[in-house]
């Protein structure tokens, strides 16, 4: 982590929302997401909130070995966003306490609020996560052996 990557940081994110993020995209597989309306879902929400904490820290990591993953999503999806309409997301880093970086975040759309609250993530060093996670799958084939 640089010496930079400090409280107060802000980043603001855009995005169109298309049909590829309404809700029954979400699980293609689930019937009844198919009959649901079609909205900005909440899971790609909270992608969209995660990608902009992730955008405002990158200049502030040794990137790509470093890297930070989400840990705890605290924020509401208050109203419904179709597609066509663009999504602003607006964070600001406010707590650095060792690797845990905790965010404000908060999003928009056109006419309004859609989102405020709080976000968590971990700075990882990337080539020991995936060495981790190898040993993960390795041991469960074993097990399953």
């Amino acid at each position: 982590m640089k010496n930079t990557l400090k409280p107060g940081i802000t980043y603001e994110h855009r995005f169109e929302v298309s049909a590829s993020k309404l809700v029954p995209a979400l699980y293609p597989e689930a019937d009844e997401f198919q009959q649901m309306p079609d909205v900005f879902a909440t899971g790609f929400l909270v992608g969209f909130l995660e990608w902009a904490c992730l955008k405002a820290v990158i200049p502030h990591l040794e990137w790509p070995m470093e890297q930070t993953v989400g840990t705890h999503v605290n924020f509401s999806h208050e109203a419904a966003t179709p597609a066509g309409m663009e999504v602003v997301a607006k964070v600001e880093l406010v707590e650095v306490e060792g690797r845990r970086l905790r965010f404000n975040v908060e999003a928009h759309d056109e006419t309004g609020l859609i989102s405020r609250g709080t976000h968590e993530r971990f700075v990882i060093d990337k080539e020991r996560f995936d060495k981790s996670l190898t040993q993960k799958v390795n041991n469960i084939r074993k097990n399953n052996s």
